[in-house]
């Protein structure tokens, strides 16, 4: 199935010039006027497909549940600022921002997750040729390398994910971690996320229990590595 639109356009309106916290993901329409609502988007592979790395259940609960929660929860706390911004309560509108941001940041980061992944019999864990995968040599030595370092950073990390990004004023890679559902966007405004891994428990605690080295060595196998390299093609060009 084909990513549905992550954002529907007819939304809530808004006072004039107000615009939702930057959440780092070009599927947010960013404009002058009017807030735009979240939709959980579709996979490109059924929930089982990505076995044995990660089992059909979480790939269900996860997507399901904590990322329908993601969604339903940003579309509230818009609801709910439209509302203050209309009776001009200033502490309510400073009070729904974190919200947003946790809420719409999650969305973003977990539509972004879904696209790194992708069926080893289509091609996931594929490793990258070409442009990224002469990159990653460049920037990091070598494929294992980067692996490496990523599983190092996730198996230590205590926040939502690490992410491949790309600065894309430097060209340069580099592996960046955010806490909470901080999307990358909050770490620089030049940061592009190539390869998003999400090490919440709610990610692998069914299947991989508290061994979260095992989780972060077999995802590699569902890496869709032609995606990323399709992100790093667009924003170098």
């Amino acid at each position: 199935m084909a990513l549905r639109t992550l954002f529907s356009k007819k939304a809530f309106t808004t006072a004039s010039g107000f615009r939702p916290i930057a959440a780092g993901d070009r599927c947010f329409l960013r404009q002058a006027r009017g807030l735009t609502v979240a939709a959980l988007p579709d996979l490109a592979y059924d929930y089982g497909a990505l076995e044995p790395a990660i089992s059909g259940e979480i790939m269900r609960l996860h997507h399901q549940k904590h990322h329908q929660a993601y969604v339903t929860n940003y579309n509230n706390a818009l609801e709910q600022l439209e509302t203050a911004m209309a009776k001009g309560d200033a502490s309510a509108v400073v009070r729904l921002q974190s919200a947003i941001k946790f809420n719409g940041g999650g969305h973003i980061n977990h539509s972004i997750f879904w696209k790194n992944l992708k069926p080893v019999n289509e091609g996931g864990g594929e490793p990258p040729h070409s442009t990224l995968g002469w990159a990653i040599d460049t920037d990091f030595c070598s494929l294992e390398a980067l692996v490496q370092k990523m599983n190092a950073e996730g198996a230590a990390l205590q926040g939502s994910g690490w992410w491949l990004a790309l600065d894309k004023g430097s060209k340069k890679l580099s592996v960046e971690t955010t806490a909470n559902q901080d999307p990358l966007v909050s770490k620089g405004a030049n940061l592009v996320p190539l390869l998003g891994i999400d090490v919440w428990e709610h990610a692998y605690y069914l299947q991989y229990k508290n061994v979260r080295p095992d989780y972060l060595k077999n995802i590699w196998k569902v890496i869709n590595w032609k995606y990323a390299s399709e992100v790093f093609d667009e924003e170098t060009a």
